[in-house]
């Protein structure tokens, strides 16, 4: 078994399980688990918690534009962030100082990670059928307690993320990158690849 790696991604649509995994699989190692959102979120998700209004932009978001033309934005935003995810890699990666990382987040994305020139980074893309991705979305938006608005909203939402999956998928297959719908971290991390990916496991 090859020694594992200093920095671990996690990428994959919304749902697709990258946080559980990713904060399973830090604290089962020891290390530092941490997620893209934090570095910018766009445009989140849209609902909220019981008495909280959808912000208007975020609302807007979802209800005025096209499913391809959400995507076409988040892959905009996502390039954007690029260099700040980059950054942290390369510091977690390259300074034994840092703590070991496992970043999670729907900005990690193949065609950017393939371009990495960086040692003990690996990798790993998740997915799932639609049908797990409309279950999970539908029943933490509450969506069957939804009115109208909100039903729309959510509709909207789970639209972009099987779609924003397809894309994914697509990509990585282009690039024969790892992809796996794992559902727990040992599962996971037996899919993951050192990056540029190789078949030799971790």
């Amino acid at each position: 078994m090859t020694p594992l790696p200093r920095v671990i991604l996690i990428g994959g649509s919304s749902h697709a399980g990258k946080s559980s995994i990713a904060r399973h699989l830090a604290a089962r190692q020891g290390w530092t688990a941490a997620s893209t959102d934090h570095l910018g979120r766009h445009p989140g998700r849209p609902w909220r918690p019981a008495g909280e209004a959808v912000p208007a932009h975020v609302a807007a978001y979802y209800l005025e534009l096209s499913t391809e033309a959400q995507i076409a934005d988040v892959l905009r935003h996502y390039e954007i962030l690029w260099p700040a995810i980059e950054a942290l890699v390369r510091r977690h990666a390259e300074d034994q100082s840092q703590p070991r990382l496992v970043l999670e987040g729907s900005a990690i994305w193949p065609d950017r990670v393939a371009g990495l020139d960086v040692d003990g980074v690996a990798a790993v893309w998740l997915t799932a059928p639609p049908a797990l991705f409309e279950a999970r979305i539908l029943a933490e938006s509450d969506h069957a307690g939804a009115d109208d608005r909100g039903r729309a909203l959510i509709e909207a939402f789970l639209a972009r993320t099987l779609a924003f999956d397809a894309v994914l998928r697509d990509a990585a297959e282009r690039l024969g990158a790892p992809v796996s719908s794992a559902r727990d971290d040992e599962a996971a991390l037996s899919a993951m690849r050192p990056v540029p990916w190789t078949t030799d496991g971790l």
